[in-house]
């Protein structure tokens, strides 16, 4: 396992240094550059900047420069001094922006993976068992409803719900008079009332698609001749299904655990909008809109690293449920 281990951390590091060129490479894909979007818009409004004042930011952002001096300037600051540079469009240090936003995100994202596998996976256990009963079609009806209804529609609907029936406030994570107060029990408890409505309407459609996969993963193992002879032989059926199926079934849910999210950021972004959270999703669409390259980078290259470093970990997690992973024969 330790083998495996390091051979698995060896191949992370030639990998966060492609996605880091390639996130550069992205966010100077779309033609011209924050100044001239900026000069645009102020000519649009009628205004006009100096030519020397303009000349004057070109060379202090290096928008000039070749890519790879662009690049390199951008990515040995990160490492070296933890300095992603400064947002053009907010006029602040792209670390202290992100750092404002990127807990609550995890958050959201972490307890929205943790409701969609508590809720998905007994679900669709409990559907392939039962297969053709009421329970199963029950469960199977549902889950198409979730995957049906757009996320920004059950937004608006649960926060309706929530205003109407709970006395909720519409939008955000936080009730007006804690947005701004230091973090305190009281602030906590007020972050999870206003929490459920996100990761119920984030975890939906994921829920669903879960249900549907954990099923056919399920019925795929129930009836194959290893789980027949343990069946023939008298082990309790219960134990023979988690002993067994199961284990086999829950291998691609945990080998891919690590790119649920990025996939959860990327959800989040039109419900975020919807329900005005402060998370990094409308960040990242304002920094693309306005082309502020620098923390449009910064948060792309902050989400590959965290996609990366989850699936070296369901990469492990893998090996330890099932050793064929380790030796390569699985």
């Amino acid at each position: 396992m330790l083998r495996f281990t390091i051979h698995r951390i060896l191949h992370v590091i030639p990998t966060l240094i492609i996605i880091s060129v390639i996130s550069f490479f992205i966010i100077q894909l779309p033609p011209g550059d924050f100044l001239t979007t900026q000069v645009a818009a102020l000519e649009a409004q009628g205004e006009s900047i100096d030519p020397a004042q303009l000349e004057a930011l070109r060379v202090r952002y290096g928008i000039d420069d070749p890519f790879w001096i662009q690049y390199w300037k951008w990515i040995s600051n990160i490492l070296l001094h933890g300095d992603f540079g400064l947002s053009f469009q907010f006029q602040r240090p792209v670390i202290d922006l992100i750092t404002e936003r990127l807990p609550l995100t995890i958050l959201l994202g972490v307890a929205t993976l943790l409701f969609t596998w508590a809720i998905a996976l007994p679900a669709g256990i409990y559907s392939a068992i039962k297969q053709h009963s009421a329970a199963d079609y029950t469960i199977s009806v549902v889950g198409f409803i979730a995957l049906a209804v757009p996320n920004f529609l059950a937004a608006l609907v649960l926060a309706y719900i929530g205003f109407a029936y709970f006395g909720q406030s519409v939008g955000g994570l936080f009730s007006p008079e804690y947005v701004n107060a230091p973090w305190s029990l009281a602030k906590v408890g007020d972050l999870l009332e206003h929490l459920w409505i996100p990761v119920l309407v984030i975890g939906l459609a994921g829920t669903a698609g879960i249900i549907r996969t954990m099923r056919a993963n399920m019925l795929d193992e129930l009836y194959k001749p290893y789980v027949t002879t343990a069946r023939a032989k008298g082990l309790p059926e219960g134990r023979n299904i988690r002993k067994y199926p199961l284990r086999i079934a829950l291998n691609p849910f945990i080998s891919t655990v690590g790119w649920s999210i990025p996939s959860i950021f990327d959800g989040e972004v039109i419900v975020a909008t919807v329900l005005a959270l402060g998370t990094t999703g409308p960040l990242l669409l304002a920094a693309l809109k306005s082309q502020d390259m620098f923390l449009a980078g910064g948060i792309i290259l902050i989400i590959a690293v965290l996609t990366v470093v989850g699936t070296l970990i369901s990469d492990l997690l893998l090996a330890a449920v099932d050793p064929r992973v380790r030796f390569g024969k699985a």
